[in-house]
C-alpha cells in the first residue's frame, strides 16, 4: 500500500513535532505574547517520549542493547511510561523504580504498559538504599543483560531536546522567541532546548522553574549543594534533592521557585481558561509566568514560550481530585476553580 502521510508504521513515529499553542485568556493582561509547547500531544502524553526513544536508539546503535534485554530506570512516572511504550514496540523488558510521590494514576499506567514497578519512598536521601536511585542501581546489578537509562546523569537526555524540541520551537516562532520558561527536574529538557536556542540567539532568556524544598535554584546561584534547602514537597517531576549532571546550569539564566498550592490551582486554571488539560508541572510553569509578570520581567514585544510537559489525566488522583486538594489544605479563600457535581435521582 502506498504510504499516506497520516499513516504510520508504529506509535513511535508520532513522537515530536508537538504544537505551539497561543495562550489567550490567562495572559490577556500580561506584557508580550505567550505560547505553550504542549508536550501532551506526544503519543505517551509527555515530553519524556523524546528522551526515551533517543536514548534507547542510541544504545541500539552502540550495540549495547539487543531485543530481549531489560531496560531499567528511575522515574517519577512520565519517563517510565515512555520507556515502557518504546520497550513494547522494540521488544525489551522494562523495570522501573518509581517515587512514592508519583500519583496512583501514573503507577497504574506503568503497570498497564507491562512494566515491573518498584515503588520507593520519596522523602529519603538520594544515597539511601531505599531511594529510587539506589534501587534502580541494585536492580541493574542483579539483572544481567540490562541497561540503566539513568536520565539524571545521562548527556543523551540533553541531546534529545537539543536535536528535537529546540529546533521545533525556533522554527515555530520564526526565531522570534525572547524567553523560554521550563520546569527543571532532570534538567534535560531545559538544558537541551536552551543549548539550541542560545546557539541561534544568545539573547534568548532561559528561566528555570524550581520547587520549594529543592536545591536547584540555590545551586545555580552559589554552585554549592545546600542540604538545608531540602524538605518534602508535592509537585512531581520538578526540583531535586541532588544535582543532576543532565542539567547544564550555565545555559539557564535564572531560576524562580513556585509553591505546591499555587501550582495546583494554576494547573486547574489552565484547564478552565485555555481548554488545555495539563499536568501539575504545567501549572508550576504557568505559575512562574504569573510571578515573573508581577516582577516586570516581560515587555510588550516579547514572545514567551512555556513548556507544558504532560497531560492532566496523570493527576486525576491529585490536583484534579477535590478530596486530595482538600487533604493538602489547598482549598481556601484563594481557590481558583472548584468544580461541582450534582447527581439527579
Amino acid at each position: 500500500m502506498k504510504q499516506n502521510k497520516n499513516v504510520f508504521d508504529n506509535v513511535l513515529q508520532l513522537i515530536g513535532n508537538t504544537p505551539l499553542i497561543k495562550l489567550n485568556r490567562m495572559t490577556a493582561d500580561f506584557d508580550g505574547e505567550f505560547y505553550a509547547k504542549v508536550e501532551a500531544f506526544n503519543p505517551g502524553h509527555s515530553s519524556k517520549d523524546r528522551i526515551a526513544l533517543h536514548i534507547i536508539e542510541e544504545a541500539e546503535r552502540r550495540g549495547i542493547l539487543t531485543p530481549g534485554d531489560t531496560i531499567i530506570e528511575t522515574t517519577s512516572g512520565n519517563t517510565g511510561f515512555s520507556i515502557a511504550m518504546v520497550s513494547i514496540i522494540k521488544g525489551y523488558e522494562c523495570i522501573l523504580a518509581v517515587s512514592s510521590k508519583s500519583s496512583a494514576d501514573k503507577i497504574d499506567m506503568l503497570k498497564s504498559m507491562g512494566a515491573k514497578v518498584y515503588v520507593c519512598p520519596a522523602h529519603v536521601k538520594a544515597d539511601d538504599p531505599r531511594s529510587y536511585y539506589e534501587v534502580a542501581k541494585r536492580l541493574h546489578e542483579e539483572n544481567k543483560g540490562s541497561i540503566y537509562i539513568n536520565q539524571y546523569f545521562n548527556q543523551l537526555n540533553i541531546d534529545a531536546h537539543y536535536k528535537s524540541t529546540g529546533p521545533e520551537i525556533w522554527d515555530q516562532t520564526s526565531g522570534e522567541i525572547t524567553h523560554l520558561i521550563a520546569c527543571s527536574g532532570t534538567g534535560g529538557t531545559i538544558s537541551g532546548i536552551s543549548k539550541y536556542l542560545k546557539e541561534q540567539n544568545p539573547n534568548v532568556k532561559v528561566i528555570g522553574v524550581d520547587a520549594y524544598g529543592s536545591v536547584l535554584k540555590s545551586y545555580h546561584e552559589t554552585r554549592e549543594f545546600d542540604d538545608k534547602e531540602i524538605y518534602p514537597y508535592r509537585i512531581e517531576g520538578l526540583g531535586k534533592n541532588l544535582i543532576p549532571t543532565a542539567t547544564d546550569f550555565d545555559l539557564i539564566d535564572k531560576f524562580i521557585k513556585v509553591t505546591d498550592e499555587e501550582s495546583a490551582h494554576t494547573a486547574r486554571e489552565i484547564s478552565n481558561t485555555e481548554g488545555l488539560f495539563v499536568g501539575y508541572t504545567s501549572g508550576a510553569a504557568m505559575q512562574a509566568i504569573k510571578q515573573l509578570q508581577e516582577e516586570g520581567e516581560f515587555k510588550s514585544t516579547d514572545k514567551v514560550v512555556v513548556i507544558f510537559p504532560d497531560h492532566g489525566s496523570r493527576y486525576m488522583s491529585k490536583v484534579y481530585n477535590d478530596k486530595w486538594m482538600e487533604d493538602q489544605g489547598f482549598f481556601d479563600a484563594k481557590s481558583v476553580v472548584q468544580a461541582t457535581i450534582e447527581y439527579i435521582k
